[in-house]
């Protein structure tokens, strides 16, 4: 790059340290790159032992520590705060509840930042459409209507299907090794786009400054498209087990989910067993566009799983 820029990241979660990891290594041979994060005074100043060692990553890797509430904090305080970067990169997941997303593309098009990457490091909310069994993804398409109808600020849409680890997530359900069973969401044929946060941290960095420059659309990436029952006879494989094999369909997801309207996990069943907008084919992909090796569904579970003991990850955004 010929060019100074200046990159902002919300959030320091599992996704926000990968991006940052990642962009800090671009930043460490291009001086004229500066990377900052946007954490709450909380985190700044938080005991809390996790919480210390993250911020001291961030410190020995020379991103600055901004201090901001994303949540409450209206829209024009975070356009202040934004105002003197040229991108802001969103990674804060949907923690923050209803209307955060919306009043972060709001702030950003307020500060008139150059480019603005919005919390869409998910599914394809174009395809899955309003109305869906989770309710958070409506606003997803809102914020989608919102950078569409303007040109002031470029935007870049990075859909990266589920979190791979959140497959393997037990409170989900689809793998239950205590159980030693798998769940299959809709059908055995129906699929799911996954990819670490490390490869979309990587992958994310080298769309920031790909030439030609990316702006205004949908970048799609993957670490694997798996059906369920490639799942299930890959886990067998790799741990040596004859796993249980039950499906869950739609009518039965549909009916826990009206038992229980505000569970999060059974709005997440709900909408990937209904199949649409879940998955793509890899060959779409920037990542295979590009020749960039990614870490596939197989690839993950030789290092994370082990036969006696699960996993806890987090959501799939």
């Amino acid at each position: 790059m010929s060019h100074s820029q200046s990159i902002l990241v919300l959030g320091a979660g599992e996704l926000g340290m990968a991006m940052m990891r990642s962009l800090a290594r671009r930043a460490a041979a291009a001086p004229q790159v500066s990377i900052a994060v946007l954490l709450r005074p909380a985190t700044l100043h938080s005991g809390d032992p996790a919480r210390r060692k993250d911020i001291d990553e961030l410190r020995a890797l020379s991103i600055e520590l901004v201090s901001g509430d994303l949540a409450g904090q209206d829209a024009a305080s975070l356009a202040a705060l934004f105002r003197r970067f040229d991108t802001v990169i969103s990674c804060t997941g949907f923690v923050g509840g209803k209307g955060v997303q919306l009043k972060l593309a709001r702030a950003a098009l307020e500060a008139g930042v150059a480019r603005y990457f919005p919390w869409q490091f998910g599914v394809d909310y174009d395809v899955i459409g309003r109305g869906s069994a989770q309710d958070l993804f409506d606003e997803q398409l809102d914020v989608r209507d919102l950078l569409r109808a303007q040109q002031r600020t470029e935007w870049v849409i990075v859909s990266t299907g589920m979190f791979t680890s959140f497959l393997f997530e037990p409170s989900f359900g689809v793998v239950d090794l205590e159980q030693n069973t798998v769940h299959a969401l809709g059908s055995w044929d129906n699929a799911v786009t996954v990819t670490t946060a490390d490869d979309i941290g990587a992958l994310t960095t080298e769309i920031v400054f790909a030439r030609p420059r990316i702006a205004n659309q949908v970048v799609y990436l993957a670490g694997d498209t798996v059906s369920y029952r490639r799942l299930a006879d890959s886990l067998d494989a790799m741990l040596g087990l004859h796993v249980r094999r039950v499906e869950w369909s739609v009518p039965q997801l549909q009916a826990e989910l009206a038992a229980e309207p505000d569970s999060s996990l059974r709005k997440y069943r709900a909408v990937f067993a209904a199949g649409a907008g879940v998955s793509w084919s890899p060959a779409q992909t920037f990542n295979a566009q590009r020749g960039i090796a990614v870490c596939g569904i197989e690839q993950w579970m030789r290092e994370n799983l082990r036969q006696d003991e699960g996993v806890s990850l987090p959501y799939p955004g």
